[in-house]
Parts: structure tokens; C-alpha cells; sequence
């Protein structure tokens, strides 16, 4: 890892005021209690400290000195630190009080946070917290260090501030799933279709489910957006083959420890009754009578439900015994999920319009939407009203107002940072981390599609300037890797910088939490995704638990930017304006996420993956997917669930419900 891209430790004088605390009352862990593992001879010294101290008393005199030590061996860190003999500073500690605080290769996979103390006056120490949550004596720096000592150890593993105190750092270990599955999502690049053959039979798996289940208007809505330059399909992209290190990926989105798992889906996990109350719950009982119910409705409509045809577990998984489906999947989407409709035009959605140009039936209109999309080249009218942009109730003049109003609004806050100085930009360390780290992202993100391509496009520089504009917007959440991928589609559509940055912020008040440093929103989506696995599938849910595969990590690509990765550019818009409708439910990509994994089921028990082959599987699926049967498969869960399903989600759970006025609000009113 290159130094410029480790966090910025030099403002710690910013922090010290305000973090600083009295001495911490810490358990000290005994070392016999503890197995460690010597020094390995082959490793690799990565740091070293002398005159590091530890105070077994209250009495600065009475400290025993040391070599603080950092060293590598097959990719672990170790910290170590071995008191001088001989050289305690009072004649009452003896050899044995020396032997007993020796630290001796503790790996940084047992180590949760370091918490840091730089006091104005006194000496620099830090705190080494364990997984177990015992920790260490402070290790004094008595001729400082604290920072290089922390920059060092986030050269080999991640190190991400805490949001409740600045002066925490909480550790990851690169080898946890997490950091697995964090370092599997390719942000820097366009979707990876076809980009390799699947190890597995990914086109097998949703083998059928393109015969007979494209929208109508497909072909159509696929060239009217071709008409727009959407995309040109290359067999190679260039930007693919950016090796772009993990903090870069995500920044702020790296709160996530391998703690927090046994956290988040333990009994007493937090989120209150809901969180408990399907723990020991039984799968739904479906009538009996539901093959004939299917039966009865594909004699009716055959084209419009074709059955899926799934693997014949017996031929490929040999003698492994898959549970069977509790709710017999392929069916249950034949009796609840409708066929996609083809996609509105521009007659049609003047008919939900008044005289003056306000929406009718807002209900309709966005049942309309969910079951058949968009025209492309509606959708910049579209988008402002599903995104909460727009009020339904405003009027065309009212609309008119407002984009004018917004207009000079955004000018005013782009000249925020366009007007920072070159001397300026020297003393403003968070304004040069965002600019650098929006500089690098714009510029490969969707740079197949020839909307992005070339050098020198003027709407990637647009792109930049949406994105720095909004981290001065929203100053506490700034910018963070993935949201260039929210706003590129956003861009593509609107044409227009100053409407397409507010549509950008309408919809960061939905997916903002996605992005918070102490990572909430994406902690609630995972559990109560776990939820809805364990009502609507428990043997998957179940066969995830025996397999240590509980904390559904594999699926954080999928949430943090809904499924921008799994499908072609178009089919993104499509699923996006279809999750903006909030029709059935504000959490729908939940149910599409159920959807994926109950229809790769057989494959995922019958081959008895753990969790890094899942991930692996899980990230080849991208560009296998077919969305229609995926969204149909979900609105059929959905609806199965009903409020067995509604209750398994925590409340608060992004997306958020959009505003009903939309964002014409004061900034001093509560957003959320």
C-alpha cells in the first residue's frame, strides 16, 4: 500500500482537545492465560520502537521500559513488546512483574481496536484492545510516535476511525470475509459482462427464465436508449485492469468488523422484537392446493408464465441431498408474480397529468412504472417524481420555479470549493482527500459506455463536479466509493449538471446510511436479510449457518449499490426506477436478493459451498441474471411474506420512504 493512501493522520491535534480523557481502566490480561505464539525466525520486522513504557502502578516512576516491535510473517502481522532486562526504573518490580506484561506476537486478527491518547501535556499512549474485548496496559511513547506507529500498522491491515470517537481505531483483518468480499466489488470498471467463462453453469441456472419472460417493449426501450450513445460493447476495457486497493473502494464503508457479526445476528442482537421474533419461527405453510392453483393459471396465460426448468440435483451433485424448497419457488412465482408489461410512453404518462401537470393518482402511476419501467427518453421527467425531486402535486410552473430556483442554489455551492484557493487547498486536508479521491473514481467509472468514453469528456468532468459540489452539500457524509456509481446513470438521464445533482441528493437521503462511517445502514439491511432468508428458505438459511456463511457478507456488493454490478447499464435503469417506485415495499432489493439465492439454491447446497467459494459464485453471476423472472420472483415473495416479512425488517432500515412534498423543504427541517 502506497503512504498517500493511508488516512490522513495529521490532524490529530483536532481530535486531542476534545478526546481528551483521564487514564482508562483496562482489564490486564494475564499472560498465562494466553497462548501465543513466539516470534517467528522467518518473520519480517516491519516497525521498531524503543523506550516504549508500561505503568503497572499509578506512579510515573514505577514503569517498566521496552522494544515495541511490528513484524510480518505469511501475510499476518504481529505486535510484540519485550520490557530491557534488567532496566526497571524501581528496584520493588521484579523479573517476574517484567514477565508478566510481556507482549509476545499477538496477531492483528485478535486485535479489535487501538485507541490512541495524545495529551496535550504528559506522554503519547495507545491501548490494544482484543477481540475478546480484554486489553493490554497502555504502551507509553516516550519519545513519541503514536502516529508513525499507526501508520505503519495501516500499511498491512485496515484501520478505519470510529464515528463515536475519533480517537478509536478499529482493526480488520484482510483475511476476514468481509475484506473478502469488500475486495471482490470492481468499482473502478464497468459491469464485467461476459468478461470470462463461469466456473459454474450460471446460464443453466436461470436456464429458461429468458423464454417468454421479456418485457414487450425491450427491444424497443434497447434501441431508443442506443439512440442516446448508451453503450458500445468492447471485448476489452481498459480500466478493468486498475488494481485499486481496498480503503480506495469504499473510504468511509469499512466500519465493519469481524465482531460485529457475532453482534449482528445473535439473540440479543439489538433490533428489539423484530429482531427476535423469527428466530424459532417455522417457514410459511402454503396451501396445499397451490400446484393446481399454477396448473389452472399457465393453462390460462402460458406465455406469459413459462415454468423454470431447474437442475436435476440427482445428476450433478451425485448422492448430496438438497433440502427441497419450502415454498416451491418455480410455482410460487407463476401464482404471484405478474409478467413485466411493456414500458410507458410519453401519451400514456400525460394521461396520470391534470391541465396543470400535477399527478392524479400517484399510486397508479408508480404501479405503472413497477410492472413495465420507463421509455428512456421519459425518464428525465420520470425520475425527479419517483426519486422525491418533484412533488406529484406540483404543477408544471411550479416545476419550472423550482428548477430555476435549484439552478442558482447549485451554482452557489459549487462556487464553494471553486473558490478555494491553491493556499488554501495546502491548509484544508479533508477538501484534497475528497477532490483526490473523486478525481480517481470519476475517471473510471462507465468508461465503456461511450456516454463516459474518451479522453477529455466533458461529461466525466461534470461527473466530478456533481460529486465534489455534494461532499460540500453534505459535509458530515462527503463522498464515498460507489456513490459515482449511483450518480452516473442519474446524469445520463437528466442531461443536465444542476438537476441531475439534486436527483443525486433526493436519492443519498434514501441510500446515504449505505455510506456512513459507522456503517448502520448496511449492518440493518444484512440482518434483516437474514430474516427474510430464514422466513422464506430456512434450509438455505440454515445450510448458511453450518457453513459459517450467517453474516451474508457475499451479498455486500449487492446492497451497497444495488445490483449496479450484476447487470448491463439499461437493465440497471430498469431495475432502479422499479426499487424508486417503493410499490410494493421500500424494500424490495431485499426481496431481490432472496430471490437470487433461492433461485441458485440447488447449486449453492449441492455443491457444498463455504464462504469463499460462494463468493466467488455469487460475483460470477453477474451478467447471468435475468432481471424480469428476478423481479417477478421477488414481487412473489414479497407478497408471501406480507407482514411476517415486514416485521422481520428493523425499522429504519434504508431505503427510507421518500418525502411526500419531495425535497422542497427548509434545510433546518429533519430530512429523514
Amino acid at each position: 500500500m502506497e503512504a498517500s493512501e493511508l488516512h490522513d493522520l495529521s490532524d490529530d491535534a483536532d481530535y486531542a482537545a476534545s478526546q481528551l480523557q483521564g487514564s482508562a481502566s483496562m482489564m490486564r490480561c494475564d499472560s498465562d492465560k494466553r497462548s501465543r505464539s513466539s516470534d517467528p525466525d522467518a518473520a519480517e520486522l516491519i516497525y521498531l520502537k524503543d523506550n516504549v513504557a508500561i505503568h503497572p502502578t499509578q506512579f510515573a516512576t514505577e514503569r517498566i521500559s521496552g522494544r515495541l516491535k511490528l513484524t510480518k510473517q505469511d501475510a499476518l502481522l504481529f505486535l510484540s513488546w519485550i520490557p530491557y532486562k534488567g532496566q526497571t526504573s524501581n528496584a520493588k518490580l521484579s523479573e517476574k512483574d517484567r514477565n508478566l506484561y510481556t507482549i509476545t506476537a499477538v496477531p492483528f486478527t485478535e486485535v479489535r481496536s487501538i485507541r490512541r491518547h495524545t495529551p496535550p501535556l504528559g506522554w503519547q499512549y495507545v491501548i490494544v484492545v482484543l477481540s475478546s474485548g480484554l486489553a493490554f496496559p497502555p504502551l507509553y511513547f516516550y519519545n513519541g510516535g503514536v502516529k508513525e506507529f499507526l501508520a505503519t500498522v495501516k500499511q498491512h491491515v485496515l484501520l478505519a476511525r470510529s464515528a463515536e470517537d475519533a480517537n478509536v481505531f478499529i482493526v480488520n483483518d484482510f483475511q476476514s470475509r468481509l475484506q473478502k468480499t469488500l475486495s471482490s466489488l470492481e468499482l473502478p470498471s464497468s459491469l464485467p459482462v461476459a468478461s470470462g467463462q463461469s466456473t459454474y453453469p450460471l446460464d443453466e441456472v436461470y436456464s429458461n427464465e429468458n423464454q417468454g419472460g421479456t418485457s414487450a417493449g425491450i427491444d424497443n426501450r434497447v434501441s431508443n436508449v442506443s439512440q442516446y450513445g448508451l453503450r458500445k460493447q468492447k471485448s476489452h476495457d481498459p480500466t478493468r485492469d486498475l488494481s485499486i486497493h481496498l480503503l480506495e473502494k469504499f473510504s468511509l464503508v469499512t466500519k465493519f468488523a469481524r465482531e460485529t457479526t457475532t453482534q449482528l445476528f445473535s439473540e440479543n442482537n439489538g433490533f428489539g422484537s423484530a429482531g427476535k421474533r423469527w428466530n424459532n419461527q417455522p417457514v410459511h405453510s402454503y396451501p396445499e392446493k397451490l400446484s393446481n392453483i399454477v396448473e389452472e393459471k399457465h393453462d390460462q396465460n402460458p406465455h406469459s408464465y413459462p415454468e423454470k426448468e431447474h437442475l436435476n440435483d440427482e445428476e450433478i451433485y451425485n448422492d448430496i441431498d438438497v433440502p427441497a424448497d419450502p415454498l416451491e419457488f418455480n410455482k410460487l412465482s407463476l401464482v404471484w408474480g405478474k409478467p413485466r408489461q411493456s414500458p410507458m410512453g410519453s401519451q400514456e404518462f400525460t394521461a396520470f397529468l391534470d391541465s396543470e401537470g400535477r399527478v392524479v393518482e400517484s399510486k397508479a402511476l408508480r404501479e405503472r412504472v413497477f410492472y413495465g419501467g420507463i421509455e428512456h427518453h421519459l425518464r428525465k421527467e420520470v425520475w425527479p417524481f419517483l426519486l422525491g425531486y418533484h412533488a406529484y402535486e406540483s404543477t408544471y410552473a411550479e416545476r419550472e420555479y423550482l428548477r430555476s430556483v435549484k439552478q442558482m442554489e447549485y451554482a452557489t455551492l459549487k462556487q464553494q470549493w471553486q473558490s478555494i484557493s491553491r493556499e488554501q487547498a495546502k491548509r484544508f486536508t479533508k477538501y484534497r482527500e475528497r477532490k483526490g479521491l473523486i478525481d480517481k473514481d470519476v475517471v473510471r467509472t462507465d468508461r465503456s459506455f461511450e456516454y463516459y468514453e474518451g479522453d477529455d469528456n466533458l461529461n466525466v468532468n461534470i461527473m466530478r463536479d456533481i460529486l465534489l459540489t455534494y461532499s460540500f452539500y453534505n459535509f458530515d457524509l462527503g463522498y464515498c466509493q460507489g456513490m459515482s456509481d449511483y450518480l452516473s446513470p442519474i446524469l445520463f438521464v437528466m442531461e443536465d449538471e444542476s438537476e441531475a445533482f439534486w436527483c443525486f441528493v433526493a436519492l443519498m437521503e434514501r441510500l446515504g446510511p449505505n455510506f456512513n462511517r459507522d456503517q448502520n445502514g448496511m449492518h440493518t439491511q444484512l440482518f434483516a436479510l437474514s430474516k427474510l432468508v430464514e422466513l422464506l428458505d430456512s434450509p438455505l438459511h440454515n445450510y448458511f449457518k453450518q457453513n459459517d456463511c450467517l453474516n451474508y457478507f457475499f451479498c455486500f456488493r449487492w446492497i451497497l449499490i444495488q445490483f449496479k454490478r450484476e447487470f448491463e447499464y439499461e437493465k440497471t435503469m430498469q431495475l432502479w426506477e422499479v426499487l424508486w417506485t417503493q410499490y410494493l415495499t421500500e424494500h424490495l432489493h431485499l426481496y431481490v436478493c432472496v430471490a437470487i439465492l433461492k433461485r441458485c439454491r440447488s447449486t449453492i447446497m449441492g455443491e457444498q459451498m463455504d464462504f469463499d467459494t460462494l463468493l466467488k459464485f455469487i460475483n460470477e453471476l453477474s451478467g447471468h441474471i435475468d432481471l424480469d423472472s428476478t423481479v417477478r420472483d421477488a414481487e412473489a415473495l414479497c407478497i408471501c411474506a406480507g407482514e411476517n416479512g415486514a416485521t422481520s425488517i428493523p425499522p429504519g432500515t434504508p431505503p427510507s420512504l421518500p418525502l411526500d412534498d419531495g425535497i422542497v423543504y427548509s434545510l433546518d427541517d429533519d430530512v429523514l
